[in-house]
């Protein structure tokens, strides 16, 4: 299914422009973060689903894009350091700022998705952010595209950070980067890159924050009401 962005680059706009008038700080401090009970709830991947033929569209004119990076045959999940997390907040961020949102037009058939256009849609924040966490030396099977739905209906394309303790998600229509848990009540989840090989996807559960205290369900509220009002 195509992902539309339509009404979502009003959204993106916002967003990017309410970045200037914001802390530079992150929605969590580092240490903050560490602590949170709630970064222990891990997504789950489910059955084998077959990838957007955007997706195939793009691996075919950025074959490296989508390829395996960072291999480690012990298989260990890389570690949220203080100096990781500074980095995943500064490329958030700065692509945030760097694309102008714009709806995307055409045939659903014929839907693209570049690397850092002058001006794009939500594939396009996404896989730019990827592509300079993979030039930054991040592995493979942390940057996973993920797939979700928003309240309107419309679909959605985020980047999912999954290291040794936290899933993050790092979105163009928020400045700050979540847990994916955080996100479970805003978004209605679809389908994800596996870890394995960015090629394949497969079906996606995300936990309910369960774990919040009731100030971090206060925050996560607020910005959810805020991104429905705008």
């Amino acid at each position: 299914m195509r992902l539309t962005c339509k009404t979502l680059a009003a959204l993106a706009m916002i967003a990017s422009l309410s970045a200037s008038s914001v802390t530079e700080a992150a929605f969590f401090s580092y240490p903050r973060l560490m602590t949170l009970p709630l970064r222990m709830e891990r997504i789950k991947f489910g059955s084998p689903v077959l990838a957007p033929m955007a997706h195939v569209r793009f691996c075919l004119s950025n074959a490296d894009d989508c390829t395996v990076h960072g291999v480690d045959f012990r298989r260990r999940n890389i570690v949220l350091t203080e100096a990781r997390w500074s980095e995943l907040n500064t490329v958030n961020r700065e692509v945030n700022r760097a694309i102008t949102p714009q709806e995307h037009s055409g045939d659903a058939a014929m839907d693209q998705w570049y690397i850092a256009p002058s001006a794009g849609d939500c594939a396009d924040y996404a896989v730019t952010k990827r592509h300079e966490l993979l030039k930054r030396g991040w592995p493979s099977r942390s940057l996973l595209l993920a797939e979700v739905v928003v309240p309107s209906g419309e679909h959605h394309l985020v980047l999912v950070v999954r290291t040794k303790d936290v899933d993050l998600v790092l979105d163009n229509l928020n400045q700050n980067i979540r847990t994916a848990p955080m996100t479970r009540y805003q978004y209605q989840w679809v389908r994800i890159e596996t870890p394995y090989n960015p090629k394949f996807w497969a079906g996606i559960t995300v936990p309910s924050p369960k774990h919040m205290g009731p100030s971090d369900t206060q925050q996560t509220a607020s910005a959810d009401r805020w991104m429905l009002r705008s």
